[in-house]
């Protein structure tokens, strides 16, 4: 919807990526907070926080892999008589799939950490555990905590890394 050459009405498009300016703005921490003075302290608050500010910065993404795109294609559909939907799912999305899933598991790998970042500010998940552990001075339990978060982003790095290689059709 944000992408500007998909014969969406401009004004749709425009308040489209203003939206997801404005979600992309505030930090998710910043969200966090506010969603558990709203909230209260647990894992709803670090969800919503998540979720917008990945919503926010996919949209700017996925709006520019979209524009990117050979236009060319699109136009030799219209010219068969294709529809819209049809455009877009012959035209549009092997163009943009590749991109799209590694900016998502990008994302995604980022909203792990942050997950574990928003945690410490009472948004719940892992990283409240690992707060309270040190509280606690159990810092056996708070360094294995602190020690699965990193090998949890190393592994989603290398599944990642293996799922991009495939759609692309060049794995190593």
């Amino acid at each position: 919807v944000a992408a500007r050459n998909m014969g969406m009405p401009v004004w749709i498009s425009f308040l489209a990526q203003r939206f997801g300016d404005l979600l992309r703005t505030l930090p998710d921490l910043v969200l966090a907070l506010v969603f558990v003075v709203a909230f209260g302290i647990g894992p709803f608050a670090g969800l919503l926080a998540i979720w917008l500010h990945a919503t926010g910065a996919l949209t700017k993404l996925y709006a520019e892999v979209v524009e990117n795109i050979d236009m060319n294609q699109i136009e030799g559909l219209r010219g068969a008589g294709a529809t819209w939907l049809q455009r877009v799912r012959y035209g549009v999305i092997p163009q943009v799939l590749p991109n799209v899933a590694s900016y998502g598991l990008l994302r995604f790998e980022i909203n792990v950490g942050a997950a574990a970042a928003i945690g410490f500010v009472g948004g719940g998940g892992i990283g409240q555990e690992f707060v309270s552990a040190m509280q606690a001075g159990y810092l056996q339990e708070a360094s294995a905590i602190l020690a699965m978060i990193i090998l949890v982003i190393f592994m989603i790095d290398l599944l990642s890394e293996r799922i991009r290689h495939r759609l692309i059709g060049s794995i190593g």
